[in-house]
C-alpha cells in the first residue's frame, strides 16, 4: 500500500511515522514544516492545507490518506478564523485533492469534542448527533460531514475516528475513561487503513480503559483490539491527580465546556 500522512509533524503524526515505519512499500508523510530525517519508504512533502493543488499532486499513486493535520486545539483568542482556516476549509481540501486524485480511503482525525457536551452519564456510540464543545468540535462535526458526504456522493472509503486524550500516560481522573496509548492510537490507524472494504465509519480513539464512557462497537468493523488501560493508573490519579473543573465533570468535552464562558454561564439541558 501507498499511504499519505498529513500533519506528520505533530504528536500523533510522530508517533506513527515511528511505529508504522517500513509496513507499506510507501510511507509519504507531509506537512508545513520540515519533517527530519526520513525513515524506512518514507518520502516528505511540504504543503500547507490551503493549497489544494499541492495537495492534489501529494495524492498521487497514494491509497490512503490519514489526515491529522489542523489545530490541533482550540486557541484561546481570536479562535475561529484559524480554526475555519485549517480544519474546515483545509478539511474539505484534504477530501476534495483525495477525490481528484483517485484515492482509496481517507481516515480523518476527529474528536470526542465533536460530542462533548453530551452528558457523561449517557454511553456514547458512533451513532451519537453532535453536540461539539467548542469552535474545534465544531470544525471536527464539519469534517465528519464532509466524510459522509464524499463516501456517499464520491465512493470514497471513509473513517472518522473520535480521537480521545492521546498522551504516553492518563494525567487526570478524567483521562482514567478517554485516554489511548499511543501504542493503542497507532494501532488504530493501521486497523483503519487496512480494513477490507467499508462504507463510512465513525469510531473513537480511546484505549480498553475500565472506565470507559463511550461504546466503541463500530471499531470492531476495523478489527481495532486495543490492549493499554487507564486503570492501571487509577490508584495513583485517584489519590494525586489534578481536580476537574466543577462546570466541566457532567459532559464528555471536560474542560472544554468550562473554560472561556464569560458571563454566559454552562448550558444545561
Amino acid at each position: 500500500m501507498h499511504v499519505l500522512i498529513t500533519g506528520a509533524a505533530g504528536g500523533i503524526g510522530r508517533v506513527a511515522r515511528r511505529q508504522l515505519a517500513g509496513r507499506y512499500a510507501v510511507l509519504r508523510v507531509l506537512d508545513r514544516v520540515e519533517l527530519g530525517p526520513l525513515g524506512p519508504g518514507e518520502e516528505a512533502v511540504i504543503a500547507d492545507l490551503a493549497d489544494i493543488a499541492a495537495l492534489e499532486q501529494a495524492m498521487a499513486g497514494i491509497d490512503c490518506v490519514v489526515h491529522l493535520a489542523g489545530v490541533a486545539a482550540e486557541p484561546e483568542s481570536n479562535a475561529w478564523p484559524q480554526v475555519l482556516a485549517a480544519n474546515i476549509a483545509g478539511t474539505h481540501n484534504v477530501f476534495e485533492a483525495a477525490r481528484r486524485a483517485g484515492v482509496r480511503r481517507v481516515v480523518f482525525a476527529s474528536s470526542h469534542h465533536a460530542v462533548g457536551y453530551h452528558r457523561r452519564s449517557q454511553i456514547l456510540t458512533g451513532a451519537a448527533v453532535p453536540r461539539p464543545d467548542s469552535y474545534y468540535g465544531v470544525s471536527k462535526v464539519a469534517g465528519e460531514a464532509l466524510g459522509r458526504l464524499y463516501a456517499d456522493k464520491f465512493g470514497l472509503s471513509v473513517v472518522s475516528l473520535r480521537i480521545g486524550v492521546f498522551r504516553p500516560r492518563p494525567l487526570d481522573i478524567r483521562h482514567l475513561s478517554v485516554w489511548v496509548s499511543p501504542r493503542d492510537m497507532t494501532e488504530l490507524l493501521r486497523c483503519s487503513i487496512e480494513a477490507p472494504q467499508l462504507h463510512y465509519v465513525v469510531a473513537y480513539g480511546m484505549s480498553a480503559n475500565t472506565r470507559a464512557i463511550w461504546d466503541n462497537r463500530e471499531a470492531s468493523v476495523l478489527g481495532y483490539r486495543p490492549v493499554d488501560n487507564a486503570e492501571d493508573y487509577a490508584a495513583e490519579l485517584l489519590a494525586d491527580g489534578a481536580p476537574e473543573l466543577e462546570g466541566a465533570k457532567p459532559f464528555h468535552g471536560g474542560w472544554y465546556c468550562a473554560w472561556d464562558l464569560g458571563d454566559h454561564g454552562l448550558f444545561i439541558d
